[in-house]
């Protein structure tokens, strides 16, 4: 897709991800889930 505004061009694409980088990107999610469900269980009793 492409913008055209006064003499400027914007171009905007579809990045394609690598194998590692859909691992690291899991690894995260997972690690941020954890944090998320250690929280809850910390502020539940209250």
């Amino acid at each position: 897709m492409t913008l055209n505004i006064l003499f400027l061009s914007i171009t905007i694409r579809k990045r394609t991800m690598t194998a590692e980088e859909i691992m690291m990107q899991e690894q995260a999610k997972k690690i941020h889930d954890q944090n998320k469900d250690r929280q809850y269980s910390m502020y539940r009793p209250f």
